[in-house]
């Protein structure tokens, strides 16, 4: 399993995204119950637009040309988990930060 390279992308794109601020923070967590796991990656960044929650997963999708990077983080963050039989999503706001979940199955 790919875990660390899931939560890197997620917390470089969070730190990538942070803006402007006084009081940046990243958190990292997760919940268990029988059947999986549910992981997040929380920010008090910028935020993203409900409009783009699906199309950032999307390959070589940027939302901001200018920003650094390529635009396959997030998609092949989906891809990971994807094969696990685990899902992603995300709840954000514009100004308003971005939490990332991500669910993976309990190995029996």
């Amino acid at each position: 399993m790919r875990l660390v390279e899931v939560v890197q992308n997620l917390v470089d794109n969070a730190a990538k995204f942070m803006g402007n601020q006084f009081n940046p923070k990243i958190e990292i967590g997760f919940k268990e119950d029988e059947s999986e796991s549910i992981f997040f990656v929380r920010d008090n960044g910028i935020g993203i637009d409900s409009n783009y929650h699906e199309k950032i997963f999307e390959l070589f999708n940027k939302l901001n040309p200018d920003a650094e990077g390529t635009g396959i983080g997030l998609a092949l963050v989906k891809r990971i988990i994807e094969v696990h039989g685990g899902k992603i999503w995300v709840e954000s706001e514009v100004g308003k930060g971005a939490t990332f979940y991500f669910t993976l199955t309990n190995a029996e």
